[in-house]
């Protein structure tokens, strides 16, 4: 099959937006009323990704590829988390920051790890069923009914693990509408090019 070729690379890309999301989302940004995580800014093209995981090359390599990138984030998250409880040495004048910083990862990746995985599942097998249950014909109607379930159970599990209790009230509430609304967003917007690279992975 040709868009075996594709595979590696695609895989690649999904894990580098995963951990780079992770990251950027120890940050809340507020932007007017809104407010949401820098990770907002790169996961829906995890979500995208793995919709053309999903189609071009079905459920169980588009799982392969969410598990591996389950695996590195957990890596990761473990690894800041031993280098954070670490001794700092005396030159190194930013241990307090660093702390600030990724000594937060290890929720936030906790967070992410188990959103990403039952979100990312719950996409790859509703895409995969309807796909089958529409004889491959309607691909709109399974990219983004995939989409809006699979987005609303990565943003509920992750916003309630990694912010609730640091923001409560209206403002988590805010924060949980925003997340969701702007991933299906960018996604929907973004519809155009996912229908490109499918069909370039399948000729």
């Amino acid at each position: 099959m040709r868009a075996d070729r594709y595979y590696d690379v695609t895989l690649a890309i999904f894990v580098a937006l995963f951990l780079v999301s992770n990251i950027a989302a120890t940050k809340l940004i507020n932007v007017g009323t809104l407010i949401f995580d820098g990770g907002a800014l790169l996961f829906p093209l995890t979500y995208i990704l793995g919709d053309v995981l999903s189609e071009v090359y079905g459920f169980k390599k588009a799982s392969r590829a969410i598990f591996v990138s389950f695996f590195i984030g957990a890596l990761a998250s473990v690894s800041f988390w031993i280098i954070d409880v670490l001794p700092v040495a005396p030159s190194y004048e930013y241990g307090e920051s660093f702390h600030a910083i990724l000594g937060f990862l290890p929720r936030i990746v906790a967070a992410s790890l188990a959103a990403y995985l039952v979100g990312q599942l719950i996409n790859a097998f509703v895409l995969t069923k309807v796909k089958q249950f529409t004889h491959e014909k309607h691909l709109w109607f399974r990219l983004l009914s995939s989409t809006l379930i699979g987005e609303l159970a990565d943003t509920l599990i992750f916003c309630t693990i990694a912010f609730y209790g640091i923001i409560t009230g209206s403002e988590f509430l805010n924060y949980l509408l925003t997340g969701y609304v702007y991933k299906c967003a960018i996604e929907i917007l973004l519809l155009p090019v996912t229908y490109r690279v499918i069909r370039v992975y399948e000729k």
